[in-house]
């Protein structure tokens, strides 16, 4: 079958999904409720089930009251017994697969249970509605014409068990419909190398002779792949190797920090950049708008949405809202309840709200990832909002960072200590402190209360990273591509600690 004939096909069968997602937009609060009870009907006979009776359950009110809210520690007992092949203990039908994501507070990895109605209900009829949006956006897309250059992580078989474990997006590429794994490149040898620079240069070289006309994954280590791809062929521009480069589906860490190098290796005006926000245990929203940043939360994919405002998170004053409670503007910390058998789970991501008709959010960060040891509740939004504009104003560029607090010692009063690789260094390193400082006051009104004539926080100290460093740590613990993120904001040392003392090396 030709790549045009697909292209035609494939268009015309994603398009057909937009009334269908007509109907969550224009009914969002019906949809949800009708899922809740299908969710607690379908896993009314499991060990889960039965210990909250389920099948007594009638309102969401009586969902609210009977189910507590569980975090990873929580559950994961459970899901040790599934991984050793025990079936029916929190979801009916058998869980073969498990999605390995970022340590816990216990420095363990998390393994993230991943049904066959999840696979199939969530992640992949999501990746197909995010075409469907983008094809039903442009006219003209060509996406089809060529093939979407993905980069994704690796896997590894419990051979014990018969149960399979690794990066989400390794099992997402292990099971791909045949149209779609039709139209990817690399293929799935190369896609599932677990040794990432290994993998980067096969990429390359597997590549080069394809049309690409879109690209998928996490910006980070994405640029590091288009990077190696510009150096290997002396090109300046992407767009000098694949003409037909037209959209980029990114999603897994902030953009915004990426942004300016992007567009200086792929210069077009008509390129599109479209966000995801994707993770282990779901496929949560989509952008659905052509420039913007704003995601539409996607309410009929298995997965039933609770919210924590972060203003009572970990208080005893802590509530917890459905969706029809939502205030834009507020931030909240996640909650869901998913057909893998996750049951009122914290996922550990904060949202906001930026419009309720229909539902979109902006991700705002981690409820562990942020800083509060003075009272300044500063946020990954506020980080990288601030970044930004100071790159902006200064015309430079970073590729990564991380934030950790100087703890108060005798008369001395505390600040914030940041460590921060440069692509393109200020020219007054001062001048760059100052100008981050006033950006962060300007977006969070309690740092700039503590910020007020010294009061709590002195000024920030800024050191300027050595080249690699952010690649060297990720390598030291394991973490090259895929999903990995670096930690960015944290009330601890611990990382920053790390970071200062691999930096003295380099």
């Amino acid at each position: 079958m030709s790549i045009p004939i697909v292209n035609s096909i494939a268009s015309w069968f994603l398009k057909k999904r937009i009334h269908q997602m007509e109907l969550f937009i224009k009914y969002p609060h019906e949809v949800q409720d009708e899922l809740l009870h299908q969710l607690l009907d379908k896993a009314r006979d499991t060990e889960v089930g039965k210990q909250y009776d389920f099948a007594s359950i009638k309102s969401y009110q009586d969902f609210n009251q009977r189910l507590p809210v569980q975090s990873y520690e929580d559950v994961e007992p459970q899901i040790e017994r599934a991984r050793r092949g025990e079936n029916n203990i929190f979801w009916p039908t058998p869980i073969k697969w498990f999605a390995k994501s970022s340590g816990t507070t216990n420095a363990k990895s998390k393994f993230i249970p991943v049904s066959n109605e999840s696979l199939e209900d969530c992640h992949y009829a999501a990746g197909k509605d995010l075409l469907c949006l983008y094809l039903n956006n442009n006219d003209n897309a060509k996406l089809f014409t060529g093939k979407n250059l993905r980069l994704g992580g690796s896997k590894e078989l419990y051979k014990e068990n018969g149960t399979v474990f690794g990066d989400l997006s390794a099992i997402l590429i292990d099971n791909m419909p045949f149209w779609a794994t039709y139209s990817s490149t690399p293929g799935n040898e190369i896609s599932l190398m677990s040794n990432f620079e290994e993998k980067i240069q096969a990429i390359v070289k597997e590549t080069l002779k394809e049309n690409v006309t879109s690209i998928a994954g996490v910006p980070s280590w994405m640029l590091v792949l288009l990077n190696r791809v510009i150096t290997e062929t002396k090109h300046e521009s992407l767009l000098e190797i694949w003409p037909d480069l037209e959209v980029y589906f990114h999603g897994g860490v902030n953009f915004e920090p990426y942004a300016k190098q992007y567009k200086k290796i792929i210069p077009s005006e008509k390129f599109r950049y479209y966000e995801i926000y994707n993770a282990s245990e779901g496929f949560f929203a989509v952008q659905d708008q052509n420039n913007s940043s704003e995601l539409l939360l996607l309410l009929d994919y298995g997965i039933f949405y609770e919210f924590i405002p972060m203003d009572t998170y970990d208080t005893p004053q802590e509530k917890i809202i459905p969706l029809n409670e939502v205030e834009i503007g507020k931030n909240y910390a996640l909650i869901i309840t998913t057909n893998a058998g996750l049951w009122r789970y914290k996922i550990g991501d904060t949202v906001r709200f930026t419009n309720t008709s229909p539902y979109r959010i902006k991700i705002t960060g981690r409820t562990k990832h942020h800083i509060n040891v003075f009272g300044e509740e500063l946020i990954i939004e506020n980080a990288e909002n601030a970044l930004k504009n100071t790159c902006n104003e200064l015309a430079c560029e970073i590729i990564d960072y991380t934030v950790a607090p100087i703890f108060m010692e005798g008369k001395e009063k505390g600040a914030h200590e940041w460590i921060i690789e440069f692509k393109k260094s200020p020219t007054d390193p001062l001048k760059f402190t100052q100008c981050l400082d006033t950006h962060l006051q300007k977006l969070n009104s309690d740092y700039e209360a503590k910020r007020y004539n010294n009061t709590t926080l002195n000024s920030p100290k800024i050191h300027q990273a050595k080249e690699g460093l952010f690649y060297a740590w990720s390598k030291k613990h394991e973490k090259l591509g895929g999903q990995h993120k670096i930690p960015r904001l944290s009330n601890k040392r611990d990382y920053l600690e790390e970071l200062l003392a691999i930096n003295q090396t380099l």
